[in-house]
């Protein structure tokens, strides 16, 4: 397990040596789940700092009605900043974590978290990729707030490849929106010409029209309009 967590998470290196053993040895557990295991949940208590090894982890916001926003993904070597603000603000946690594939992963517990953040290095390490997660969610509020869905739903289809497989509750859950749009909205993108749609993938037609639309820029509107 150390030989692995230093492999992926290089701060842990500049720790020292006695300290990191201690910490791994009584305040941390190896944790395999399985794809679509809810690791956390909103509004409870934090368990602890999760280290992933191996796998991915969504982490979202849900609303009463059932509707979910992601927020961002954690992959090996990378953090989560809604354990980390739970842990240094002692609050619930403000968002909730599935796994999306086969993971396994190192969780610090409080305590654990709390003697290695001590260390200048981690500390960095931890407020760094902390700012970072900062930007990409700042980003993520303007475009739910200033950006239409139908450009949204555009940026996600880019950047996959000529096929994308993926449900439409995926996306719209990804859009921290419902189904029923998500699906319309690509009915019109099939409809001008830009997608066609299959069991559970989308194949992308016409990359430079998604491109112009998720850019909002003027695009051609082929066989049907794709605006909302």
């Amino acid at each position: 397990m150390m030989d692995r967590l230093l492999g992926q998470y290089p701060a842990l290196q500049a720790l020292d040596t006695a300290d990191l053993e201690q910490a791994l040895r009584h305040e941390a557990q190896l944790m395999q789940a399985p794809a679509g295991a809810v690791l956390f949940e909103e509004g409870k208590p934090c368990r602890g700092f999760p280290m992933v090894l191996e796998g991915c982890v969504r982490v979202a916001r849900g609303s009463p009605g059932g509707r979910t926003l992601e927020l961002y993904r954690v992959t090996p070597g990378e953090i989560c900043v809604v354990s980390t603000s739970c842990l240094f603000g002692q609050v619930t946690l403000m968002a909730h974590g599935q796994t999306l594939a086969a993971t396994e992963l190192v969780l610090l517990s409080p305590a654990g978290f709390d003697r290695l953040v001590r260390h200048e290095s981690f500390r960095r390490f931890v407020f760094g990729t902390f700012g970072d997660r900062l930007a990409d969610l700042m980003a993520l509020a303007e475009a739910v707030a200033f950006q239409r869905l139908d450009q949204r739903l555009a940026q996600a289809l880019l950047g996959h490849g000529s096929t994308l497989r993926s449900t439409h509750q995926a996306l719209a859950d990804e859009l921290g929106t419902v189904r029923e749009i998500v699906s319309r909205l690509l009915s019109r993108f099939e409809r001008a010409g830009w997608v066609g749609l299959g069991r559970e993938r989308i194949d992308v037609l016409d990359s430079a029209a998604l491109r112009a639309l998720a850019n909002g820029e003027p695009a051609s509107a082929g066989k049907g309009s794709a605006a909302v």
